[in-house]
């Protein structure tokens, strides 16, 4: 089984202990498994190394790779126990490290500090965070908002606009439509002129349709592959048979991007497609798009609910069963 990766670089930061630094709580795991492993602890506050900002976390969201590591799929790169989860932030910046230009004290910032990136985990009151996974934080938007952004938009970004290369006029297929990446993405793809379709539960098929979807299909009820054909992409977030299925409704020369492992080579072959696996990184790049297609009003994120941290364990609960549209939010500073 694959799943979303959200960086190139696989190593637990290991932070020296500094007296100077204060305690801080954080989201941590001691063994794997369901939420009920999820921790609150009083742990040291982080110190940032060269090319790193400390930043005082606002919110936070959770994102599917959070669960996983969570449950251990990914126990082979988590060489130490316990660990900080948590991958999107947003918040104002506390100090700043050696050789960071750009950032400075008191700004207002997102991006992505997961553990694995050399992070230092987004779930607790103070992250470090590498200056290259973060950027400015939208100015038309809370920081409620902003910590809901970062994965899901770079990976709309990533996938729409640097691998599909999407154009107006064409036609993409986002499965999904309702969920974290893919309302989004839909709005991106309405944004850069071009006909959607997406295939999303009978309860968001409006949701979708405001976000700007052009055609909404019950993915319970109806065929995409028998109602679709001739499309110039899709950007698959689901996974499982849904990806094999997708090869049909493309037209020869298309793109399938999937966000759950490289889609079948033999079957790109046969179809005349180009199929791509995406690794999604969230860099100052794309923060910097996502942030330009946020306060010109082309996207927006919709958050599904917000938590406080101590009740942690319910807002991953929720993310796992309550099939939530949009992102569920971790509130850090209150």
């Amino acid at each position: 089984m694959t799943f979303l990766f959200l960086c190139s670089t696989f190593t637990t930061q290991i932070l020296p202990k500094d007296l100077s630094f204060k305690d801080m709580k954080a989201v941590q795991i001691n063994k794997y498994g369901g939420s009920d492993v999820l921790e609150i602890n009083d742990i040291q506050e982080p110190s940032p190394t060269s090319g790193q900002i400390l930043v005082e976390v606002y919110d936070a969201s959770i994102n599917p790779i959070d669960l996983k590591i969570r449950a251990g799929y990914l126990k082979d790169a988590v060489k130490i126990l316990p660990v900080t989860l948590g991958t999107d932030f947003s918040g104002v910046v506390s100090k700043v490290g050696e050789t960071v230009f750009g950032l400075n004290k008191g700004d207002e910032v997102y991006g992505n500090a997961i553990f694995l990136g050399g992070g230092s985990g987004t779930f607790a009151e103070f992250v470090a965070a590498n200056i290259t996974s973060a950027a400015l934080k939208p100015k038309s938007v809370k920081f409620e908002e902003a910590g809901a952004l970062p994965l899901a938009g770079a990976s709309a970004i990533q996938a729409l606009e640097e691998q599909i290369k999407l154009q107006s006029g064409q036609k993409i297929l986002i499965h999904g439509g309702a969920g974290g990446i893919g309302h989004i993405a839909v709005q991106l793809a309405k944004a850069l002129g071009s006909y959607v379709a997406t295939t999303v539960s009978a309860d968001d098929i409006e949701f979708v349709k405001e976000l700007g979807a052009d055609e909404a299909i019950d993915y319970k009820n109806e065929s995409f592959k028998d109602r679709l054909k001739d499309y110039d992409a899709v950007f698959d977030t689901v996974g499982a048979d849904t990806t094999e299925k997708s090869f049909k409704v493309l037209k020869k020369g298309g793109v399938i991007v999937s966000m759950l492992g490289a889609p079948n080579p033999q079957l790109a072959k046969q179809h005349g497609v180009i199929a791509v696996g995406q690794a999604t990184e969230t860099n100052t790049k794309r923060l910097n798009r996502l942030t330009e297609l946020v306060d010109s009003g082309k996207v927006k994120v919709h958050i599904d609910k917000v938590f406080p941290l101590e009740k942690v364990r319910q807002a991953f609960n929720h993310q796992e069963k309550g099939h939530p549209r949009g992102k569920v939010v971790l509130r850090i500073k209150s």
